[in-house]
């Protein structure tokens, strides 16, 4: 009898082990895609709210950031491979990010290296490495 409750013990923790880490992939490819949904077609001020807000308090965006991401329009988001794991709860991940200038209409292409954070309590992931660098 203590040996089956111990089997059982074991495996309910090894079940909700396994729900903890589907829900943190569930929410990671949730916002990922959201993510790259912001910068394709709303834009880098909506792109904002994805970055961690200690980062943001920290960096905020300064009016000419803010002027360079009005100038510019994204005409691809290419995340090659996609997220690659760096941690228990953290990922990585570089972008291709397509950029038309609106006055010259002149395309050219930055990379953008980000880091994903998990946040346990919140529930979602946070980027950490603010915004793309868009002057490259």
């Amino acid at each position: 009898m203590r040996r089956t409750i111990t089997c059982l013990v074991a495996l309910s923790a090894l079940l909700l082990g396994g729900c903890a880490a589907d829900q943190r992939s569930n929410a990671l490819t949730e916002t990922l895609l959201a993510y790259a949904n912001a910068v394709r077609w709303d834009g880098f001020p909506s792109a904002w709210q994805f970055v961690d807000p200690k980062v943001r308090k920290k960096h905020p965006l300064t009016s000419l950031d803010q002027a360079r991401f009005q100038q510019v329009r994204v005409s691809d988001y290419d995340d090659g491979n996609g997220a690659v794991p760096d941690g228990k709860n953290q990922v990585t991940q570089v972008v291709k990010i397509s950029l038309i200038n609106r006055n010259t209409q002149s395309e050219r292409s930055v990379i953008d290296h980000q880091t994903w954070c998990y946040d346990p309590v919140a529930k979602r992931w946070w980027l950490e490495s603010g915004l793309p660098d868009i002057t490259q």
